[in-house]
């Protein structure tokens, strides 16, 4: 857990001085950007956001608008899209968005410092209760919009492919008189403008992996219940929904797939305003740029009812997108590769297990012992008790009560993460014991002491930030069902409890103990 926030930490201090740079360098100007209007737009397009895929809604089928537009205006009617509490260089903040997670069962989504867990779409083998049938309908509808994009991203990955074979053989047969070295040169910087695609032809696996999507991140926009949006900084592009951003938390090289549908206004909204000499900020759009880039122009696209587009292999790696805001609501599907490893309900559980595994239990009386740990066990089980707590049980409390508008499929799970966090709060007090007996040469000793209250440490910092955060002004301020909750939490003389919520008292010990050892 501390390796994994001081590299996040890292990562935003670099975007941070990246953005400075980058603002600095443009003073009080601005850079160009195109539209489908604009002379060269589609020149651009092609040479350097080629792994941007616009499919127009009327190349979709009626089918799928129809079901998926129902699902979303149910979804809202229910209650079920929620502005997130997350967490930005140390500061809270509450999102101008409002979303909810569907995926498969067990996964979670983490951003901004948030972990979201999906509410499951249908899956077999999976059962499933939904608050309402009519949730359980929207559900269906856009786990069938999963599998349509799934198969419209692989197409178009090997359309790609196909076409940039076939220039890469353009160049081998170029005309002989032509300069060899000049067009070796343009060849390589040709490809190296376009980061072009591992070849896929032999790689089945590798090109499931990426496009194989297990949850969508949904997302609802009303400017007029947005009151402080941003204007976008670096083109002049207007008002945005969403500022610039990579997409986080996901596999390496996957798709990221985007369904649009926004309300339509009438012709007499249109004629309210002079059409702008930029984008038509009545309009939603979606923007691109070449990550940290002042040289080539930007892409602001249109995005009409029904439309959907398709961020490529690494397109969101090496570019940056933004929401564009429109006047009218906006629903989204944003299809994801979420990486998982670390990520899923299988995952967490099994390392409980492992962790539990030094946990002894006497088959005659019950007595519970701790099997022998040296260091490298320690770690674990602690890191595991570290991870429970802060990754899982304080994220989904955190949210309050919400997932329960929609399903109680998460309520066993939590229920049994919280009794494995439980007997680990139960190791770590008998460790505490083992380490006070003396039993151990200095050096062991020593070791132990230095693993064990590094860890409790973490524990205690985390612990009040977390205390801190869910009795915050801005956490009180949100609907009751939506309020944090810091659970775990108990009074310092809980007789259930046998060790503290504030562990200043222990960690003091620890101390002690460590400066008496090497004394």
């Amino acid at each position: 857990m501390k390796r994994r926030g001081a590299a996040a930490a890292g990562e935003e201090r670099e975007k941070d001085a990246k953005k400075q740079k980058l603002l600095q360098e443009l003073g009080e100007s601005q850079l160009p950007y195109l539209m489908p209007k604009d002379d060269g737009f589609h020149q651009l397009w092609k040479t350097k956001y080629s792994k941007l895929v616009l499919k127009n809604a009327g190349e979709i089928p009626q089918e799928v608008h129809t079901a998926v537009e129902e699902a979303f205006l149910t979804l809202l009617k229910c209650g079920c899209f929620f502005q997130d509490l997350v967490r930005i260089k140390g500061k809270d903040f509450v999102t101008p968005v409002s979303r909810i997670l569907i995926g498969n069962p067990g996964c979670t989504y983490k951003y901004l410092n948030t972990r979201l867990f999906t509410v499951p779409w249908p899956v077999e083998s999976y059962e499933i209760n939904y608050s309402r049938p009519e949730i359980s309908r929207a559900c269906k509808a856009l786990i069938k919009l999963n599998e349509y994009l799934h198969r419209e991203t692989v197409q178009a990955l090997q359309q790609q492919n196909l076409a940039e074979t076939k220039e890469i053989e353009d160049w081998a047969v170029m005309d002989r008189h032509q300069d060899y070295a000049t067009s070796i040169t343009e060849m390589g910087s040709t490809l190296r403008d376009q980061s072009p695609f591992r070849l896929l032809k032999n790689d089945c696996a590798d090109l499931k992996e990426r496009t194989s999507y297990n949850l969508t991140l949904l997302n609802y926009m009303d400017p007029q219940e947005m009151s402080s949006l941003k204007r976008e900084p670096y083109f002049g592009m207007g008002k945005m929904a969403v500022s610039w951003h990579h997409d986080e938390n996901l596999v390496e090289r996957s798709t990221v797939a985007v369904y649009s549908y926004s309300c339509e206004e009438s012709a007499t909204d249109n004629l309210e305003e002079d059409a702008p000499k930029g984008r038509d900020p009545a309009v939603w759009h979606v923007g691109l740029k070449v990550a940290w880039d002042i040289k080539t122009p930007g892409l602001a696209i249109p995005l009409r009812q029904g439309d959907c587009y398709f961020m490529l292999d690494d397109l969101n790696m090496t570019h940056q997108h933004c929401v564009l805001a429109g006047r009218q609501p906006r629903f989204s599907s944003t299809h994801r590769v979420a990486e998982c490893s670390q990520g899923t309900l299988q995952y967490i559980l099994s390392e409980c297990k492992t962790a539990l595994q030094n946990l002894h239990t006497e088959t005659d009386s019950g007595h519970l012992s701790l099997k022998p740990l040296d260091v490298k066990d320690i770690k674990q089980v602690e890191e595991t008790h570290n991870e429970v707590e802060f990754e899982w049980l304080r994220q989904f409390w955190f949210q309050g009560k919400r997932y329960r508008k929609c399903t109680d499929w998460w309520d066993e799970p939590i229920a049994a993460l919280e009794e494995f966090w439980r007997q680990m709060e139960l190791m770590t007090s008998l460790l505490l014991s083992e380490i006070r007996k003396e039993e151990h040469t200095e050096g062991q000793r020593n070791e132990r002491i230095r693993c064990l209250l590094s860890l409790i440490m973490e524990r205690q910092k985390l612990r009040e930030e977390w205390l801190t955060r869910c009795h915050s002004q801005l956490a009180e301020s949100l609907p009751e069902d939506e309020k944090p909750e810091c659970r775990p939490y108990w009074q310092q003389d809980d007789p259930n409890m046998l060790l503290p919520f504030n562990l200043e008292d222990v960690i003091i010990e620890l101390e002690n103990l460590l400066k008496t050892v090497e004394c």
